[in-house]
């Protein structure tokens, strides 16, 4: 019986679902971070293999019994890091086939099939990934923490420092943000994150204090919210305007922590897309990304097969 391995690779965490051929799920673990741009190759491929392992091990499989894999891993759509990895995988993870996407491509398959559309990602870092009728895809976004993820986790938990920052020089007000992440990260005051470099995933992890702050009604931790709402509508406008849909009702996904647990920046993204993409019809990721890998990898496996077989 033919065996898929699907497997998601992010900045936080890598998981993996290994099913059969009639699409039954028979094991799903997780391993560390396997973004290579943020853990290093090295890191990478030992998170992916852990990942797999696990996997296997679960379902009671042999190394060798997998007949398709399909990895979905941040910043893969790159050509060196395509070229790499793909001959990393090929030999470190026996299969009859092997698919290495981009961490987006497969939670746009998850999120909405093989149809034409966009997805707006919002977590440890903020990417529109959209596909086409013709199969052409195009990204926007994802230039990472230093020079772009606009409207991710964080871009919050950043804003949020900063605007401690601001209120401790007394450049702007005091807001409930400054002991939530004082209390967060173990501070005296807020100048002494200067002093404890943090990672920018430390960084992101503080984006629930400023939704939390919102809540109670804080002002500055709202326009954060709005920011970040309008910030990743941008992604998807971009998008939209390339592939010339702006008058077309074309699903639009959002995935992520920070859409996953924000209503106000979900609302903030929706009001802002309408102005550029009034037909879009937005859709909340419901189910986990590593779907879409395996979605994508038991059809490469059935159209490989066709192939051959004709």
């Amino acid at each position: 019986m033919p065996y898929f391995l699907g497997m998601d690779g992010g900045g936080t965490r890598t998981a993996a679902a290994l099913a059969d051929e009639r699409g039954r799920v028979l094991a799903q673990a997780e391993a560390g971070p396997s973004n290579p741009h943020k853990v290093g190759f090295e890191a990478a491929q030992r998170e992916l293999l852990r990942a797999a392992r696990r996997a296997l091990r679960q379902a009671r499989l042999r190394p060798r019994a997998l007949d398709a894999v399909c990895v979905g891993l941040a910043g893969a759509d790159r050509p060196s890091v395509h070229r790499r990895l793909l001959a990393w995988l090929r030999q470190s993870i026996p299969a009859r086939f092997h698919l290495l996407t981009s961490d987006a491509a497969i939670a746009l398959e998850a999120a909405i099939g093989d149809s034409p559309g966009i997805i707006v990602i919002s977590g440890t870092g903020s990417i529109a990934y959209g596909r086409n009728e013709n199969g052409r895809a195009l990204r926007s976004g994802g230039w990472g923490a230093l020079f772009d993820d606009t409207g991710s986790g964080y871009d919050l938990g950043r804003k949020a420092i900063a605007s401690a920052l601001r209120a401790f020089d007394g450049r702007g007000p005091h807001t409930r943000l400054d002991a939530k992440i004082c209390r967060a990260l173990g501070l005296r005051d807020v100048t002494d994150v200067l002093l404890r470099p943090l990672a920018p995933r430390e960084i992101a992890a503080l984006f629930p204090l400023v939704l939390e702050a919102a809540r109670e009604g804080d002002s500055v931790a709202r326009e954060l919210c709005e920011q970040s709402g309008q910030q990743l509508a941008e992604l998807a406008l971009a998008l939209v305007r390339r592939f010339g849909w702006r008058r077309r009702a074309v699903p639009i996904a959002c995935a992520g922590g920070v859409f996953q647990a924000s209503l106000s920046v979900r609302r903030s993204f929706a009001r802002h897309l309408g102005s550029g993409a009034p037909r879009a019809r937005i859709v909340l990721l419901r189910k986990p990304a590593v779907q879409g890998a395996l979605a994508l990898v038991r059809a490469l496996a059935a159209d490989r097969l066709e192939i051959q077989n004709s």
